[in-house]
């Protein structure tokens, strides 16, 4: 069973979620799709970390056999070759290590090579599996990275996805083949908006999901309003309270700080409609 927790926005307390409910669940891993700024390990603290590096094959021209017909720039969907005059750019940033240009490359002088963008490490504590990916500075592509991470999800566990924010690829990459999405938001102008984008995301997707509404005594009731209007499940309402914040501030999640919330996280979950 896969469960994903995505968000509109950043900051709406995603990952505090996530490595809750990891914790309170027993046979569960967490893996933290979240590449470009990975967090979830410093709650979760894993022992014995393994690290594998991830690359992607990208293109390198032999110019002494390429005839600079073109058909390499064609066939590129992401623009990452531009063949001009006597010459071949390859923009290793841009590619998706497809192999499109060198499979349709009639004179075959295009050679992939392998290009590393990140690392995935993993590992666990007490019983909890963990495993996270860094990419690298400076580098474009999470959705390879992403899939590497997802490579670990072990099927006879209940997997907990820590997803990137936002609505973008490395979102869809991590939320998809998801059972269920909880959408963490927070009452605010700016909380409903993305919620908004994030829910039609899902509905595309066909992908069954709730809401879990952070700090739900601050702001104003229209994120309410619209989870009624959309027939959307309200799963949870965390207001704010100093110690949760206090506890983030050292490293420490709900279930740590407030013990309470640890059967509020297994009720949760035992009530999600999951559609297998």
């Amino acid at each position: 069973m896969i469960i994903s927790i995505a968000s509109g926005k950043g900051g709406t307390g995603k990952t505090t979620v996530a490595t809750s409910l990891a914790l309170s669940l027993s046979n569960a891993q967490i893996l933290d799709c979240d590449v470009e700024e990975p967090n979830s390990h410093i709650f979760i603290k894993p022992e014995n970390a393994n690290k594998e590096f991830v690359s992607i094959p990208v293109p390198q021209i032999n110019k002494a056999k390429c005839d600079y017909c073109g058909r390499c720039q064609e066939v590129c969907a992401y623009n990452a070759i531009a063949v001009i005059k006597k010459d071949v750019l390859v923009f290793s940033e841009l590619c998706h290590g497809c192999g499109s240009c060198a499979y349709f490359c009639s004179q075959n002088a295009i050679q992939e090579v392998e290009k590393q963008i990140g690392v995935v490490e993993f590992g666990e504590n007490n019983g909890l599996q963990f495993a996270y990916g860094k990419l690298n500075i400076g580098e474009a592509m999470a959705p390879p990275l992403i899939r590497a991470v997802k490579k670990h999800i072990d099927p006879s566990r209940i997997a907990i996805i820590d997803a990137p924010p936002g609505t973008s690829c490395p979102v869809i990459e991590s939320i998809r083949e998801s059972d269920f999405c909880i959408l963490v938001t927070e009452p605010t102008p700016f909380g409903l908006n993305d919620l908004t984008l994030a829910v039609e995301v899902l509905f595309k997707l066909k992908i069954s999901f709730g809401v879990i509404i952070n700090r739900s005594d601050l702001g104003d009731d229209k994120t309410d309003r619209f989870c009624k209007d959309q027939n959307i499940p309200v799963l949870m309402r965390i207001p704010f309270q100093r110690k949760i914040a206090e506890g983030y501030s050292k490293g420490k999640t709900i279930v740590e700080t407030l013990p309470e919330y640890k059967g509020m996280f297994q009720e949760m979950f035992r009530n999600l409609n999951i559609k297998k």
